[in-house]
């Protein structure tokens, strides 16, 4: 089986999801996301914001290929570039720390490790740009795939709580210790990506 990861571009941008490309849940804040859909153009909005991340920071993703196949992709970026985050009650992200934004790994391929690779890449790539740690938010309610990743998953896998809340606490994972993950970790995190978008759509604002 032949895989790889490669950062996101706005040439791959097509190699994701469609309802995944039209998404503008984290890159926009509430009220321009709402009238990003109304308008019927989240997916320009969508390029537009990959685009100025690219120029300013860098990749802010990986697309995993098995097989030449797209299969996952993970995004993750600094928090002043994701504006959403500042509506969390948890808010705001650490300052050495970059935010998972989101996650996902398609149904066929979950369980074969492509996960545990997925953030370890992530990892190596923070730990190169300066950051020590990665943080989200986590939905302690979950109950569908949507854009928040559920709180129980990334808690599965190694995140640790620093802000509590009954609905959103925020949580942070060490990127030093993303690269001697245990199986048992790495079987909870093919949970979680599989878990993750299966059927993902933008909350109700």
């Amino acid at each position: 089986m032949g895989r790889r990861l490669v950062p996101l571009t706005l040439d791959n941008l097509p190699d994701l999801p469609k309802r995944c490309r039209s998404c503008v849940f984290w890159e926009l804040d509430p009220v321009s996301g709402e009238a990003a859909v109304k308008a019927g153009r989240p997916e320009l909005e969508k390029e537009a914001w990959i685009s100025a991340v690219l120029l300013e920071w860098g990749s802010c993703g990986r697309v995993v290929y098995v097989d030449e196949v797209p299969v996952g992709y993970v995004l993750y970026a600094p928090p002043a570039y994701v504006p959403r985050s500042t509506a969390f009650p948890t808010s705001p992200v650490a300052a050495d720390a970059a935010q998972l934004m989101t996650a996902w790994i398609m149904p066929g391929y979950q369980g074969q490790g492509l996960g545990r690779v997925m953030v370890q890449t992530v990892a190596k790539d923070l730990l190169r740009r300066g950051f020590k740690a990665i943080e989200a938010f986590g939905d302690a309610r979950w109950k569908e795939p949507a854009c928040v990743l559920p709180a129980d998953h990334l808690l599965a896998v190694g995140f640790k709580t620093v802000r509590p809340h009954p609905a959103y606490p925020r949580l942070r994972l060490e990127l030093r210790s993303t690269l001697s993950w245990k199986e048992d970790v790495e079987m909870a995190l093919d949970r979680l990506l599989g878990a993750v978008q299966k059927e993902p759509a933008l909350r109700p604002l």
